[in-house]
C-alpha cells in the first residue's frame, strides 16, 4: 500500500513539473501579445516608440548680470520621481557639471536656482537618469 502511494505521489509530482516546464517553453517559443495597455519604461525603444525622450529645460532669463540668480525649470516625465538632475555647462569641447543639482518632484518636474559668474555666452543643459536636455544659452554680462 505504501509503495502504491509513493508511486502515485512521484507520478503526480513528475507530471506537475513536466507541465510547468512545458508551459514555460510554450511561453518562450510563442509569446502571446499583451492585451490592453503595456507598461513601458521609456528606456528600450521599440517599434513605433521614439528613442529616449529628452529632459526639457528652460531658463527664466536669457541675459543676466554676473552672479545674478535665475531659474532653470523643466520636466522629466519618463524618469522616476526623485531622480537627481544636474546642470552642466559647455566649456570648450567638454560638458562640465556645475554645483547646481536637485531631485525631481513627485510630478517629475524640477526648478533649480542658478548663479553664473563666467561672463559671455554660456551654453547649458540638464542631465539626469542617463539623459540630457537640449542645450540652451544664457548670456552673462
Amino acid at each position: 500500500m505504501e509503495r502504491r502511494t509513493r508511486t502515485t505521489v512521484t507520478a503526480l509530482t513528475s507530471a506537475a513539473l513536466l507541465a510547468g516546464t512545458m508551459g514555460a517553453a510554450i511561453a518562450v517559443v510563442d509569446p502571446a501579445p499583451h492585451s490592453g495597455r503595456a507598461k513601458t519604461s521609456g528606456f528600450a525603444p521599440g517599434p513605433g516608440r521614439p528613442e529616449r525622450a529628452p529632459l526639457t529645460a528652460k531658463a527664466t532669463a536669457t541675459g543676466v548680470r554676473a552672479w545674478q540668480e535665475f531659474r532653470v525649470y523643466g520636466s522629466a516625465r519618463d524618469l522616476r520621481p526623485g531622480t537627481r538632475v544636474a546642470l552642466q555647462q559647455r566649456q570648450g569641447k567638454h560638458w562640465v557639471t556645475l554645483p547646481a543639482s536637485m531631485n525631481t518632484t513627485r510630478k517629475a518636474t524640477y526648478r533649480m536656482r542658478v548663479h553664473l559668474g563666467l561672463q559671455g555666452r554660456n551654453t547649458l543643459r540638464i542631465v539626469g537618469g542617463g539623459r540630457a536636455s537640449a542645450p540652451f544659452t544664457v548670456h552673462v554680462r
